[in-house]
């Protein structure tokens, strides 16, 4: 499995406090017809830490429905419990999942010899795995050599990298250069320039309000069109620059309710956001 392109991390649709999986699924069709190239569901955006195991496996499974094989679904299956990850992933395969996002273990801060240990168990079950290193949630940043170590897991696919650093990016697109291990960014604020140096794409947030002009922002990088990436910069980054200066997923999901895509429900301990003035808006798609 290769895994390349625009990975929308989608929110988790809640009408009434309860998972709309209706509207869900409509979220879902919506991706796949702007043309992304896979869906993730349960992951920060799905505001996962708040899901019922019954919501979650929910969720997946609607995903994969949607997908109908046409692309590939990567469920979020990571948690700071070992025994607790490998359990998700075996049902996320059960579920139909075609790889799993492993966050790497957030608050216990594990030791190098442990966090191997933990990649390890995740790959055992047999479904490929997306490494997930996002030091704000998890209080580790870790080092490129020891990113790398980890990437060569037997069973890893792919490193989901949201430090926002491009320089730590570059430095592993070009360690792992030897392997088939894709790096995707996991910031849209830093995807373009690192799809440019030799990166794999995005998993994405700002693709939930606007699929096909991420998935064209993306093919511009990749192929090196620097007038249609400077334009689709132009006209993205306002709303991305607005999708980060709060907590993920509450300027997202505020965007897509003034779009009519989805209720302006987060659960608690998150809180409804303000929706991003209209012209941020205009022309998405």
């Amino acid at each position: 499995m290769k895994l390349r392109g625009v990975y929308t991390a989608l929110v988790t649709a809640f009408k009434s406090g309860e998972v709309d999986l209706d509207t869900y699924r409509a979220l879902c069709e919506r991706q796949l017809s702007a043309g992304v190239h896979g869906l993730v569901p349960c992951g920060t955006t799905g505001e996962t830490p708040t899901l019922s195991h019954a919501e979650w496996s929910g969720c997946i499974r609607t995903a994969v429905a949607a997908a109908g094989g046409q692309v590939p679904v990567v469920a979020g299956c990571g948690s700071n419990s070992t025994a607790k990850t490998v359990a998700a992933i075996e049902e996320a395969t059960a579920l139909g999942a075609d790889a799993a996002l492993v966050v790497f273990p957030y608050y216990n801060k594990p030791n190098p010899a442990g966090l191997a240990a933990h990649v390890q168990a995740a790959c055992a079950p047999g479904l490929p795995v997306v490494l997930y290193h996002v030091p704000g949630r998890t209080g580790q940043r870790l080092p490129a050599s020891q990113l790398e170590a980890l990437c060569r897991t037997p069973g890893v696919v792919s490193l989901k990298e949201a430090t926002g650093d491009v320089a730590l990016g570059i430095d592993i697109i070009q360690r792992l250069s030897d392997t088939d291990v894709t790096i995707l960014s996991g910031d849209d604020f830093t995807f373009a320039p690192l799809t440019a140096m030799g990166g794999d794409g995005v998993i994405s947030v700002v693709s939930n309000a606007a699929p096909a002009l991420t998935c064209a922002w993306y093919a511009a990088a990749e192929t090196g069109d620097i007038a249609t990436l400077r334009a689709l910069s132009d006209q993205l980054m306002p709303l991305v620059r607005y999708l980060f200066a709060s907590s993920n997923p509450v300027p997202i999901k505020a965007a897509m309710a003034a779009m009519g895509l989805c209720e302006n429900e987060v659960r608690l301990p998150l809180a409804p956001g303000e929706p991003p003035a209209a012209s941020l808006l205009v022309g998405l798609s």
